[in-house]
C-alpha cells in the first residue's frame, strides 16, 4: 500500500554528539516500500467495525492539525527504525516538520509546477477498540469541533506537469493542455487498517475530486451606489484533470493490485541506473484517463 513518493529524503535533527554510541544504533531509517506483512495484519485489533462504530470518513483535510496528523501517519507508514535505533523519535519529528512545511507550500502554490494540490485523509474517531493501537494513536491523533479523531490513510493529489525525481506521464500529448495532467502521491493506509478496502476509497475520493476540478469560477464587479447591479461579470475555467498518475515501487504487489482494481494501467518503469542513484526499488508508472471513469 505504502507509496512514498514525495517525502522529503531524511536528514537527521540537530542533537548532542554522538562521540560514545556505537554508529550501528544510531538512527537511520529504512525505507519501507512493501505493505505491511500478513503476520503485522493478523495481529492488529479489528478496528472498523460494521456497527459504525468506527466508521472511516473520507475529505480533503479540514484543518492544520489533521494535515500534521496526516503527516506523521506518511512518516510511521514509510520508514522503520531498528528497535535499538537511538533518537529515532526526534528523527521521525525531524521528518514530519520538513514535510508538513513542504505540503503546505505546495497547497497554498507556493512550490514551482504545482498548479493545485489537495491532501485527501481517511480519518476514524478514537475509540476504545482504536486505543488498543496506542502507537499509531499518539502519532496520528487531532481534535477537530472537540472531538478526538485518528488519520488512517492519506494520500496527495497534485495537479502539475511531473513530480520531482519521478517519471513524468506522457499524456495529454505535447499539442494539448498539459496542465490537465495529475499525479498521486503519498499513498498510505496505516498498517493496522490495511486490506479493508480504505485504499481503494482514498483513490476512488482522489478521482471523484479530480473531475471537480473543472468546474467555473464566477468573478463579479459591482460599481453602483448600491452595490446591487453588477456591471462586469468575469467567468474564469480553471483546467480540470483528464490524465491522472501515480508511482507505485515494483516490489509493492499490493498497491500494483490495488491501482489495477482502480482503473489504472501499466504505461512505463524507472530504469534501473535510476533507481540505483536514488537509493530505492525502481517504481512504474501507471496511467488513469479520467473522462473514462463513470460520474
Amino acid at each position: 500500500m505504502a507509496s512514498a513518493s514525495r517525502l522529503l529524503p531524511p536528514a537527521p535533527p540537530p542533537a548532542a554528539p554522538l562521540l560514545h554510541r556505537p554508529r550501528s544504533h544510531l538512527a537511520v531509517p529504512r525505507l519501507r516500500c512493501r505493505a505491511a506483512s500478513s503476520a503485522a495484519a493478523s495481529s492488529a485489533v479489528a478496528l472498523l467495525e460494521r456497527d459504525g462504530a468506527a466508521q472511516v470518513a473520507v475529505r480533503e483535510f479540514v484543518t492544520l492539525d489533521e494535515l500534521r496528523a496526516a503527516v506523521r501517519l506518511r512518516v510511521r507508514t514509510f520508514y522503520e527504525y531498528a528497535v535499538e535505533s537511538v533518537g529515532a523519535e526526534d528523527h521521525r519529528m525531524a521528518l514530519a516538520d520538513r514535510e508538513f512545511e513542504a505540503l503546505q507550500d505546495r497547497i497554498s502554490g507556493k512550490m514551482i509546477n504545482f498548479q493545485r494540490v489537495s491532501c485527501i485523509n481517511g480519518t476514524v474517531p478514537l475509540s476504545p477498540s482504536l486505543m488498543k493501537a496506542e502507537d499509531l494513536c499518539t502519532m496520528c491523533k487531532f481534535v477537530e469541533d472537540g472531538e478526538e479523531r485518528v488519520v488512517v490513510g492519506s494520500l496527495d493529489l497534485n495537479q502539475c506537469l511531473w513530480l520531482p525525481d519521478e517519471l513524468t506521464g506522457k499524456r495529454p500529448g505535447v499539442n494539448e493542455d498539459s496542465q490537465t495532467r495529475a499525479y498521486l502521491s503519498n499513498v498510505c493506509v496505516a498498517k493496522e487498517l490495511q486490506k479493508r478496502g480504505l485504499g481503494y476509497a482514498l483513490v476512488d475520493k482522489s478521482k471523484k475530486l479530480a473531475r471537480e476540478w473543472g468546474e467555473f469560477i464566477t468573478f463579479s464587479v459591482f460599481v453602483d451606489s448600491n452595490m446591487l447591479v453588477p456591471i462586469l461579470v468575469i467567468a474564469k475555467t480553471l483546467a480540470g484533470i483528464t490524465d491522472l498518475y501515480v508511482h507505485v515501487a515494483i516490489n509493492n504487489l499490493a498497491g500494483q493490485k490495488l491501482y489495477k482494481k482502480s482503473g489504472f494501467v501499466y504505461e512505463g518503469e524507472e530504469p534501473a541506473w535510476k533507481a540505483r542513484f536514488l537509493g530505492r526499488p525502481r517504481r512504474l508508472l501507471l496511467w488513469l484517463d479520467i473522462n473514462k471513469e463513470p460520474l
